[in-house]
């Protein structure tokens, strides 16, 4: 459920592919993943405050918004680090915090100036509050604090988090009562707990009218005490300043080796290095894993979790990857992939970092079928015969998969969960999905001299183009059927027979009864798919176009503009998504309908956060993020969207 301590939607992340932290803009760090990017995650609360000598008040907590403390934030430009200001007229100083992840190290830092803004010397303890609840149980855990290193250690399992700073200490608790005497700015010295709060605490003498002091906090991670203690000692072996420039220029030569944004206007070169800046941190560093989002809904309390790698979503992604020259995470990517396929040659419909099954509502067609997809659109770019040769016997028993999966009657993909994980069916984007995967397949049997199977993977191919072309048209919407044998209750089915409407049932083995409508008329935005980008039907073919201009009647949002995803859809209140949007924008610059996709980007531009990242979602009434920060599927979109106005010498 929603606290305080972990709010749904976030303002920033930053990591380095082992570590990924999410932030809020008042720079205050709500979860912390290490060392996979997806699980576990250890963070309770951290709070970062200051205790002003001479007061009568107790600390005044500057990473939130009680005192009277306003913020400013954003990212470092070009980069992965986040910046964030905070000013109260009821305090003396201003805080800044800089959070990054230093590249290749198991530590981050938390870099802290203090700035007296006053007339007279400030004296004052800088209040570290932390509790660390590692795979997220309450159980087990000891903190405790560790003279010879000058650091308070979380110790949990195997994650162990020593948390300490260049500078001395003066002050620190573990266990009881910590948070109560944080809170009025005097530590009682306890050194070991076995609860999992701690908190530090650093005084400062006399700061001087316009003086600013310095105090970096490190976040050293390690599966042992030493190891822990060691990455530790390697963050202060250096000065703090030298972490900062190290890292900053790391995003800038991360940036560098990517193709150059196109175009001349600021705010899509902004958000186009944002997208990539934001899909790197989303690549698991060890295991080449991509994720949705980071977390944000651990207790599933408003939907199924989002932490997870999605074949589809991975696919989009991948492809964003390879059109702008980091072809390094796609291949990674799909080296990941041959971990996570099934024996049978299916792949599941989400996976963790290290491809073992994640939590799921079913086998999900078009997740493997993407993945093939995929394969191929990145060999199209790298021509690599060592990445076609790996990956060929992973193609070979996907797409064995897919021609067994085929439904007799109908001669598309049989019933499977949709793209949307919310119904059973024998669904059109499904079959565009299949209809790409075999295509994709057929072109890597051809290019490895295996006709036979070219030959035979082509022909399932074109039997699923005219099953969708002789039964999925529905003339009276101008759109495609969502879906054949749509599973509905049993409710449902006795009145649509009621009604006249074509019905069916199914009986399995066990006696257990399905119903099914004969038909899903719903318009969905991902009908586009069989277009774009599987190519089932070209772009200008009429009942495409029909498609999409039905599409855009049914699916913009009345008032904020938009596209949703299908009609009356009710997830977190039925709002318009940045990447629907820029789906059909997809399809609007392949019909060659430039202004249409324009305005149908700069909606997506105009609808990021306030840190330059693309949400899920964004409300309907009011315009503001609804749902997901940031969600890596948006970010590709942008990126798709953005290289294909370039290649048609469109985007200025």
């Amino acid at each position: 459920m929603y606290t305080t301590k972990k709010p749904y939607l976030i303002d920033a992340i930053v990591g380095n592919s082992r570590f990924l932290a999410s932030l809020g803009r008042t720079g205050r760090m709500y979860r912390l993943w290490w060392p996979h990017i997806d699980y576990p995650q250890h963070v309770d609360e951290i709070r970062s405050g200051l205790h002003i000598e001479g007061t009568s008040a107790g600390t005044t907590w500057f990473d939130g918004e009680e005192d009277g403390w306003r913020h400013e934030a954003s990212y470092v430009p070009r980069t992965n680090m986040f910046k964030t200001t905070a000013v109260s007229e009821r305090c003396p100083l201003s805080a800044e915090t800089v959070d990054y992840a230093v590249p290749g190290e198991n530590f981050l830092v938390r870099q802290y100036t203090f700035t007296n803004r006053g007339e007279a010397p400030v004296s004052f303890r800088f209040m570290y509050y932390s509790s660390f609840r590692s795979m997220e149980t309450p159980f087990y855990h000891t903190t405790q604090f560790d003279e010879t290193h000058d650091s308070l250690m979380h110790l949990r399992h195997e994650y162990i988090f020593s948390i300490s700073s260049s500078n001395v200490c003066t002050g620190y608790q573990a266990g009881a009562a910590v948070w109560e005497n944080a809170q009025t700015g005097h530590l009682n010295g306890n050194g070991i707990d076995m609860k999992p709060d701690g908190a530090l605490c650093w005084h400062i003498e006399k700061l001087a009218p316009g003086a600013a002091v310095e105090v970096p906090v490190y976040i050293a991670a390690g599966q042992t005490r030493a190891s822990s203690q060691q990455s530790l000692a390697k963050a202060k072996s250096r000065p703090h300043t030298y972490w900062y420039d190290f890292t900053e220029s790391y995003w800038h030569r991360f940036l560098n080796d990517a193709e150059p944004a196109p175009g001349s206007r600021s705010e899509i070169r902004e958000l186009y290095e944002r997208s990539l800046l934001a899909m790197k941190l989303m690549s698991d560093e060890k295991s080449g894993c991509v994720v949705a989002a980071p977390e944000f809904d651990e207790q599933f309390s408003r939907c199924g979790g989002y932490s997870y790698c999605w074949g589809r979503d991975a696919a989009f992604i991948t492809t964003a990857l390879d059109r702008v020259g980091l072809t390094d995470l796609s291949a990674k990517f799909y080296e990941w992939t041959l971990t996570a396929q099934d024996p049978d040659g299916s792949w599941q419909q989400r996976h963790y970092h290290d491809g073992r099954l994640a939590p799921s509502w079913g086998l999900q067609i078009d997740e493997g079928a993407s993945i093939i997809w995929g394969m191929w659109q990145h060999y199209l770019q790298v021509q690599d015969e060592a990445f076609l040769h790996n990956v060929w016997p992973a193609v070979e028993r996907g797409a064995r998969f897919l021609t067994g999966y085929i439904d007799a009657e109908t001669g598309l993909p049989a019933c499977s969960m949709d793209l949307w994980e919310e119904r059973f069916a024998e669904h059109t984007y499904s079959a565009g999905a299949v209809f790409g995967g075999l295509t994709a397949a057929t072109s890597f049997a051809e290019r490895l001299g295996k006709p036979e199977l070219a030959s035979e993977w082509s022909l399932a191919a074109e039997r699923i183009r005219q099953s969708i072309g002789e039964l999925c048209w529905n003339e009276e919407k101008g759109a495609f059927y969502r879906a054949l044998k749509l599973a509905v209750p049993e409710a449902v089915y006795h009145e649509a027979r009621q009604q006249g409407l074509g019905t069916s049932v199914s009986v399995n083995a066990k006696g257990y009864t399905t119903y099914f409508l004969e038909n899903d008329p719903i318009v969905d935005i991902s009908l586009i798919g069989i277009s774009v980008p599987f190519g089932v039907f070209p772009a200008d073919d009429p009942r495409i176009v029909r498609t999409a201009d039905t599409i855009e009647q049914y699916l913009t949002s009345p008032v904020v503009g938009g596209i949703r995803r299908y009609e009356n859809d009710h997830y977190i209140g039925g709002n318009p998504w940045i990447l629907t949007t820029l789906w059909l924008c997809h399809y609007r610059i392949h019909r060659g309908q430039y202004a249409e996709a324009k305005s149908l980007l700069q909606w997506a531009i105009d609808h990021r956060t306030a840190a330059g990242l693309l949400p899920e979602q964004v409300d309907k009434q009011t315009g503001e993020t609804a749902w997901v920060v940031p969600l890596t599927w948006s970010h590709a979109m942008f990126i798709l969207a953005v290289t294909l106005l370039a290649e048609h010498g469109q985007l200025d």
